[in-house]
């Protein structure tokens, strides 16, 4: 099968996608929920983030709010995340509440 994705030592192509042309975001972590203040891009289907501090997060439209049992996710780690595609909703923003402290998380949309 022909591919434009990276391929490695066996050929089979890596998934790989790149990131989207003014798709970044920060959203600033504190005691009360806070989300993005614009939407993710409707071609959107996946974002990576990586947060400072542990926070809790969830996934919504516009007035989405995170709270204490929201998905719980670490500091330090980069991840990717699908927020869409397909047959599934697309979820346009993000909400993200402290667990202890104070901090920021970084959104990277890739196409």
């Amino acid at each position: 099968m022909t591919t434009l994705l990276p391929q490695d030592l066996n050929d089979n192509p890596i998934p790989a996608l790149r990131l989207k042309t003014g798709g970044a975001h920060n959203i600033t972590i504190g005691a009360s929920s806070a989300r993005n203040a614009s939407a993710f891009d409707a071609s959107t289907r996946v974002i990576s983030i990586y947060s400072d501090v542990p926070v809790y997060i969830a996934f919504g439209d516009s007035s989405i709010n995170a709270t204490a049992s929201d998905h719980y996710f670490p500091a330090n780690l980069y991840y990717d995340i699908a927020i869409g595609g397909d047959s599934s909703a697309h979820y346009t923003h993000m909400a993200v509440l402290q667990v202890s402290q104070a901090g920021t998380i970084y959104i990277s949309e890739k196409e």
